[in-house]
């Protein structure tokens, strides 16, 4: 049997972020989670993220991280998630609590404790990460790869350029990519696409598990929330998206470009960048203002195949 791969997930849970924590740990060798700022304040952040993997039995670390951006001024919650930042199902207070370590020092004494091998996965606003860029340089060659669910090859949803993640701390997300730590990023382009359908709910509904059930009902919240707000009609899984590469790299596919962060631009502010004109044109590396390719950007996914199997990894619980 092959050994998983290690990953640490820092997120804002966040009904997307839930379901990436619960397939991880059934894929990957989760080693712990953190918790920031983003779709919630931290406070409901962490009580989510703890009410989760409560709710999975996964016994790992939680560890609160920033409560705000580095530098810009916090761009509020992201209204898609109810007030709570979960909102759609009666879940219990979490009887744990978090470890007394913060998260950017976890990460940090993660990343040392296996070096070569770790996956970081970025699914919410990027502080904590660029924190610990800061205070222990050695992560650039600790860290095997950064997932990032953040930003968009095509239209954002905070602004027309901008998606949250990013948009949540500008800075922040700079300093990551420009890291030099490799990069796989999965944007707001893929992921608004890819999501669970009123199908996916019932199927989840009616399987009388009890962990599938508290989902379905969370997503039909926030199912509800998309087709208001956007016209959609799934509940996109944004954060899964940066995770199933991991276990089945069929299901998206990335091109090997430049990705930049955008820090001034009056409207392009939080945009990422992504210079796809080497798709097209062998000759592009003579093209004007090229940048050294910096990350592996997705451009498509087999949606329905891709939610397929999250929804019977879900199943699996209970």
């Amino acid at each position: 049997m092959a050994t998983k791969q290690k990953i640490l997930i820092d997120c804002d849970p966040g009904h997307d972020d839930a379901v990436a924590i619960l397939y991880a740990h059934r894929h990957m060798d989760l080693v712990g989670v953190t918790t920031v700022h983003g779709n919630n304040s931290l406070e409901n952040t962490t009580r989510n993220a703890l009410a989760v993997v409560e709710m999975g039995r996964i016994d790992v670390p939680v560890a609160a991280g920033c409560a705000e951006p580095l530098a810009q001024v916090p761009v509020g919650i992201a209204a898609m998630h109810g007030k709570s930042g979960l909102d759609g199902a009666d879940i219990p207070d979490p009887t744990r609590t978090v470890i007394g370590t913060h998260a950017v020092d976890f990460i940090i004494a993660m990343a040392e404790k296996h070096k070569g091998e770790l996956i970081l996965a970025t699914i919410g606003p990027e502080t904590n990460i660029a924190m610990a860029l800061r205070r222990e340089p050695r992560l650039k060659q600790w860290i095997r790869e950064i997932a990032v669910m953040g930003g968009s090859t095509t239209l954002g949803n905070i602004t027309p350029a901008a998606e949250f993640n990013i948009f949540a701390d500008v800075e922040a997300a700079w300093a990551v990519y420009e890291s030099g730590i490799p990069i796989r990023m999965v944007g707001y382009n893929i992921t608004r696409q890819t999501g669970f359908d009123q199908g996916d709910i019932d199927r989840m509904r009616a399987s009388g598990r009890k962990v599938a059930s508290v989902l379905a009902d969370l997503m039909a919240f926030y199912l509800e929330k998309q087709r208001v707000g956007y016209g959609l009609n799934v509940a996109p899984m944004h954060d899964v998206c940066a995770i199933i590469p991991y276990i089945d790299p069929t299901l998206i596919d990335y091109v090997h470009t430049s990705a930049r962060i955008e820090l001034t631009g009056t409207y392009t502010r939080g945009m990422t960048v992504c210079d796809l004109r080497t798709l097209m044109n062998s000759q592009a590396i003579n093209m004007r203002h090229a940048t050294p390719a910096n990350a592996h950007v997705a451009v498509a996914a087999r949606s329905r195949a891709l939610i397929d199997q999250v929804v019977d990894t879900l199943l699996t619980y209970d």
